[in-house]
């Protein structure tokens, strides 16, 4: 009988025991939890931003002006409004292997002749991203001369008779644009140019 009794002491103060040591670890394993940081997870990748430069859209039009002795562009970028950047509309059939050019806005001041000295302001725009590649309104308006050491002969051929005030579009083949070289970003071997210029001062 006392062997029994102390079987059963035994036996209860091991069930106690064992009771006591889960609770014990169960609340060492709730403290450690909530003490733990919260799991972070970092992204593989990072978001970059870009830089707008001009607008590029698809809407072709309707009221360009084409320019004597030029073939025409058959489907111009939008006049938009002058003093301000414009819109640019890069064709996506095959380009044209001669010089095309369209009025957007006609000039009401000098009309401008090769070896002038100009100030004018400009978007680029190329066949080979069909994106703008640079724009003068970022920054501050270009000075140049309209000759051949200064200007690609797109400009030099395609700007003649362009009044101040006025804004022209140029699509400009490789043979007069920068032929088989690279110049820089975006512009690559044997591209087609697609330049808007606006004529704010001669002299």
């Amino acid at each position: 009988m006392q062997k029994k009794n102390k079987r059963r002491q035994s036996l209860r103060r091991g069930v106690i025991a064992l009771v006591v040591a889960i609770l014990v670890i169960g609340s060492a394993a709730l403290f450690f939890t909530k003490s733990s940081p919260p799991t972070v997870t970092i992204p593989t990748t990072i978001a970059t931003t870009t830089t707008t430069i001009g607008t590029v859209s698809t809407k072709c039009s309707t009221s360009a002006f084409a320019v004597t002795g030029f073939a025409t562009i058959a489907c111009a970028s939008p006049g938009g409004t002058s003093g301000k950047a414009p819109t640019m509309v890069i064709p996506t059939t095959a380009p044209s292997k001669s010089l095309e050019v369209a009025d957007l806005i006609k000039g009401t001041g000098a009309a401008i002749k090769k070896n002038d000295k100009f100030t004018a302001q400009y978007v680029l725009g190329t066949y080979s991203t069909h994106e703008i590649v640079q724009s003068s309104w970022t920054s501050t308006s270009m000075s140049s001369t309209l000759n051949a050491s200064s200007l690609i002969p797109g400009w030099v051929d395609g700007l003649v008779g362009m009044k101040v005030g006025g804004r022209r579009e140029m699509i400009i083949p490789p043979s007069l644009g920068y032929g088989n070289t690279s110049p820089g970003t975006g512009i690559a071997k044997n591209d087609t140019l697609v330049f808007i210029v606006d004529l704010l001062k001669i002299g």
